[in-house]
């Protein structure tokens, strides 16, 4: 293919070579005279290991060169790979304005030289960029057609590493394409399919976000890493041991175990377990802001429901799944026992319904939880999710089955609250459903 590589920076240089190695042909655009003499004399622009070979070897065969002129480089060219900055702005937001830059020369260069043989451009946004950014800024530039193009937009984020980025870029751990255009999808799949990776198609925004995502757990694990690290400390621990071995848990720890998004945590171990570091912390007199952040969010989880349903003006809420987790009457710090005590508080008629929970059968510590939580349980229970949903306004669900599916598709709720993202497709696609954060 014929590609066009805009920003040579670290990520557009390591793309534009790296492409050039795969087989394609690859002109960069940067405004930096310095940094386009540098590929054009097969030298790089960028320290990075690896990376001089292959710029050397790209300029030796004639398939990658670099020029200042957008309408040189995007003429005859299939796509257009976007690689420039996205600074900080100011309170934090994302500077976009090199992007919109960048998306108003490739338009107006289109207008002045031929397209491919194809007929067919892709302008491809590889800088991280906020969700919403292709379809609301880059797209609408090429919503009035240019006379020989047929123009689409994408975003596919890079995960490459500094220091090591080359090795990332012919080894990444995914390759995504967001994008409604069949064919810019097609585009992106033919362009990196040296690599043995199937290309995922996704959502235009589930592309943009998933970078944030990644960097954003990137950094909790190192202050995580980090702060456990100064806990330990004041009782003399070497919590570099801990962490070697804590990695060795590939079931839980380091795993996608726990990444789901849905309710709170809750539990036996989880709260009391925190809320005991955080003594150790304050003890020592070290702060922990990442482990109360942890309960802070957790908090905010619930508070979010709360507010949610209060919103929907409505009284008689059913409440299917009330244990922690599923296939198990544990109710100890159960989330959905707390939901369920602040709506009554707030004079909600609430009605229960649990696959598991017995009063009868309950015993020690999970008893004494819920007769302090939840003195009338035996009163407010169902015998089926249909009873419980019979006359309800609001469900909010935490319990999955076919049976609860059933109960929900037959009833008439008004509104559907879905705290595991497990429904399936069937309640998903019922009026008034929504989810806790999608």
């Amino acid at each position: 293919m014929k590609v066009t590589v805009f920003g040579l920076g670290y990520v557009g240089t390591v793309t534009a070579a790296g492409l050039a190695d795969s087989g394609h042909t690859v002109v960069g655009v940067d405004v930096d005279t310095a940094k386009v003499a540098a590929i054009n004399a097969g030298e790089s622009p960028v320290v990075e290991p690896g990376i001089v070979e292959l710029i050397a070897s790209g300029a030796r065969s004639g398939r990658l060169r670099a020029t200042t002129s957008v309408p040189d480089a995007i003429k005859h060219s299939d796509l257009s790979l976007v690689c420039v900055g996205t600074p900080s702005g100011n309170l934090g937001s994302t500077d976009l304005s090199y992007v919109e830059k960048v998306a108003a020369e490739i338009r107006n260069a289109m207008t002045l030289v031929e397209p491919p043989v194809s007929g067919f451009h892709a302008v491809v946004v590889r800088s991280t960029v906020p969700p919403g950014t292709v379809d609301r800024l880059v797209a609408p530039v090429f919503a009035e057609p240019v006379p020989g193009w047929e123009v689409a937009t994408a975003m596919c984020p890079e995960f490459l590493r500094e220091g090591v980025s080359v090795k990332d870029f012919f080894a990444p751990p995914f390759v995504v394409v967001g994008t409604a255009d069949e064919k810019a999808a097609a585009t992106v799949a033919k362009l990196f399919s040296f690599l043995d990776l199937e290309t995922r198609h996704v959502a235009t925004t589930t592309a943009e976000s998933l970078k944030y995502a990644c960097n954003a757990f990137h950094a909790t694990k190192v202050s995580f890493a980090n702060e456990l690290a100064r806990v330990f400390r004041g009782f003399g621990v070497d919590s570099r041991e801990v962490m070697e071995i804590f990695c060795e848990d590939t079931k839980l720890n380091i795993a996608s175990t726990y990444l789901r998004p849905g309710f709170a945590y809750g539990g036996s171990c989880l709260p009391k377990d925190l809320r005991a570091l955080l003594h150790m912390a304050r003890m020592n007199g070290v702060d922990a802001p990442l482990l109360s952040g942890t309960t802070l969010t957790n908090e905010l989880v619930v508070r979010d429901i709360v507010e949610r349903v209060v919103a929907t003006g409505r009284r008689r809420v059913a409440l299917l799944g009330l244990s922690f987790k599923a296939n198990t009457d544990d109710l100890r710090e159960s989330p959905n026992v707390e939901l369920a005590e602040r709506l009554l508080g707030k004079g909600f008629d609430v009605r229960i319904y649990d696959p598991i929970i017995n009063p009868d059968r309950l015993v020690g510590a999970n008893r004494r939880h819920v007769e302090e939580r939840l003195p009338h349980l035996s009163r407010l229970l169902a015998g089926s999710p249909e009873a419980a949903l019979s006359g309800a306004e609001v469900a909010l669900v935490s319990a999955t089955g076919p049976v609860v599916t059933a109960a929900l598709r037959e009833a008439t709720t008004p509104h559907i609250f879905d705290l595991s993202g497990r429904l399936g497709r069937s309640v998903e696609e019922l009026p008034g459903y929504s989810g806790v954060g999608w």
